[in-house]
């Protein structure tokens, strides 16, 4: 009888979710980490760039929804030297808000052909080693092109796949009064983390479920997190509720199906 083959993990930080995950998240997979806004995604992206700066790793981090600032500053009240980073060479925060045109690293244009092509300069610039990458949130590459979603997140995976990159995609359901988007990168991501939230009596409470990970026996369950000064994410633990009882609003859930649909039918799918 053969061996099983080993499978190397990156570990995101949090001890509790490489529990969930059977050790971590395979290394080279693109992992799409999704839900609505509030619910953790950014912070648990920042955890995921601290390990990789604690491990020897180099780190990527784009930032489509707060400035390059800001993230550092998330960073410190976690306890997580970001600036640091940056100084040693080791990592590279990307602004897509494009608030210093004067910077290098900065997008001129949300378009997924410049994402990739300033992820290949950012990684040549760190040099060789295993590097992590952060996308937050990559929906803004398709605000316009909502239809486009899929084929441009297939595109960004099988580019960035080859450059030794374990990835973390952030994407968030924002509706409109028309149409819905946010989905398109579950569809070719090797992974799915998914964020939820819940008001119950005045009170927000944040859960989080792996729904899939390739390679990985992961935990089915859905967990309870916190956001805690000091420490960032914690994991509470597993929560009585149903998936049901925190998922989007049924009239949602339908604007998303319908959009879902009308995409895949526009770019022939």
């Amino acid at each position: 009888m053969s061996n099983p083959i080993r499978v190397e993990r990156v570990s995101t930080g949090i001890p509790k979710i490489d529990e969930m995950l059977a050790g971590g998240i395979p290394r080279g997979f693109a992992v799409a980490v999704t839900g609505e806004p509030g619910t953790g995604k950014t912070v648990f992206c920042i955890h995921f760039i601290a390990e990789g700066l604690k491990r020897g790793e180099k780190g990527i981090f784009i930032t489509t929804e707060e400035s390059r600032s800001s993230i550092i500053v998330q960073a410190s009240q976690f306890g997580f030297d970001f600036r640091r980073g940056e100084e040693e060479r080791r990592l590279v925060i990307i602004d897509a808000l494009m608030r210093s045109e004067r910077s290098p690293w900065t997008l001129t244009a949300l378009n997924p052909e410049e994402l990739v092509e300033k992820v290949i300069e950012a990684k040549k610039y760190l040099g060789y080693g295993p590097t992590r990458l952060v996308v937050d949130s990559l929906s803004a590459f398709w605000l316009d092109a909502p239809a486009m979603a899929r084929r441009h997140s297939y595109f960004i995976k099988r580019v960035l796949t080859q450059w030794d990159l374990t990835i973390l995609m952030t994407s968030q359901y924002a509706i409109t009064t028309s149409e819905a988007f946010g989905f398109g990168v579950e569809h070719v991501a090797d992974g799915i983390i998914r964020f939820r939230r819940s008001v119950a009596g005045g009170v927000l409470r944040r859960f989080i479920m792996i729904e899939k990970m390739r390679w990985t026996p992961h935990d089915k369950r859905m967990y309870e997190i916190d956001i805690v000064d000091g420490k960032g994410l914690v994991v509470l633990g597993p929560t009585h509720l149903r998936k049901e009882d925190v998922t989007l609003p049924s009239r949602v859930a339908e604007r998303i199906i319908r959009a879902r649909e009308k995409s895949e039918r526009e770019v022939g799918i």
